[in-house]
């Protein structure tokens, strides 16, 4: 049953509704291709799986069923945010990228724990953890991560506008009178962001303490994976961070204020910076993924691309020449971080 809008303040859209279809077109395909092909490359290329493997394929998963229902969503904003699809369907969508969201996170945190523990604690259990255990692990996060937004299926969430024909599908509405469910929602939102990123960035700096303590941060290979670490606490913090400024500033004027009038502003970025959160998990296969010796002997393998040879080390090393020079480069970058995080 669709709700009424009395005491809520709905964003009509706006400009945002020209240019926000586009930009999640584009976050779309170029994630649900990086990410498609780093399902595949788990299910097909890698065995046998590690620990690190099952919360690689996590992460994966998370990214992928995220960005796969963003058609709908660029529909909605095309439709100039009414939604047509029921509300049924509501509930569902809503539900799966917050779910989703919430998973890829999570797993992202577990991952940089993961590389932590690799590079600072080498003869830890816990890099040696088994199969099945990491797999029980994952299952009890996915868990964790649906106890925290299954409220989105239990109740209403589409929201009819008054004198219009207008119905929206939002779990970020602003709403003037209290709702503990709404609260909660917000409150996880945050939260969210706040204790992942607190993780990410120390185990990322006792990383770069650690190998600089080896006397290893000079080494040419070691400092681009120093530069790739430094670049996934940028790109959480640039996906996450306005939307979650966004939603306290939000709480400070509904607090001080009180008045729909004042929150149109403060709405348009929050909405804004909503759409940054979903390119978090287009980027995750090129920070992850393809920091993986087999990815890159997959992709070598590729139409145009010349075969992957051994080097000097003994590790394989890509030496195609795919595109252009600054791809090439890109390769390096990953080997760079998968050295890093299997120093050990």
């Amino acid at each position: 049953m669709e709700t009424s809008a009395s005491g809520c303040c709905p964003y009509d859209g706006g400009v945002l509704t020209e240019v926000l279809p586009m930009l999640l077109t584009f976050e779309f395909l170029l994630g649900v291709l990086g990410n498609g092909a780093a399902l595949w490359i788990f299910c097909c290329h890698i065995k046998p799986w590690k620990s690190s493997t099952v919360f690689l394929f996590n992460l994966a998963l998370a990214d992928f069923l995220l960005l796969v229902v963003l058609p709908f969503r660029a529909s909605y904003y095309a439709a100039e945010m009414d939604w047509r699809f029921g509300e049924l369907f509501c509930r569902v969508f809503l539900f799966m990228v917050s779910l989703n969201r919430s998973g890829s996170i999570v797993f992202l945190t577990v991952v940089a724990v993961d590389r932590y523990m690799r590079v600072v604690h080498p003869h830890h259990q816990l890099n040696s953890m088994l199969f099945s255990r990491a797999v029980c692990l994952a299952v009890a996060l996915w868990g964790i991560a649906a106890s925290l937004n299954v409220h989105l299926l239990a109740q209403p969430q589409s929201l009819l506008l008054a004198g219009s024909n207008t119905t929206q599908c939002e779990s970020f509405i602003i709403c003037l009178q209290s709702d503990p469910a709404s609260l909660w929602y917000k409150s996880v939102f945050v939260v969210l962001f706040l204790v992942p990123l607190a993780v990410i960035v120390l185990c990322s700096l006792r990383i770069v303490s650690e190998l600089r303590k080896r006397h290893l941060d000079q080494h040419a290979r070691i400092k681009k994976a120093l530069h790739v670490v430094s670049a996934v606490v940028v790109v959480f913090v640039i996906c996450f961070l306005p939307s979650n400024l966004a939603q306290l500033l939000i709480w400070v004027k509904i607090w001080t204020r009180g008045r729909c009038d004042a929150m149109q502003d403060v709405n348009k970025v929050f909405y804004a910076s909503l759409a940054l959160t979903y390119l978090n998990s287009v980027l995750d296969p090129v920070v992850y993924y393809f920091s993986s010796p087999t990815f890159k002997k997959v992709f070598s393998r590729l139409p145009g691309e010349q075969k992957v040879r051994e080097g000097r080390d003994g590790q394989w090393t890509p030496e195609a020449t795919i595109l252009n020079s600054g791809i090439k480069r890109s390769w390096k970058v990953f080997y760079s971080l998968t050295k890093m995080a299997d120093f050990n």
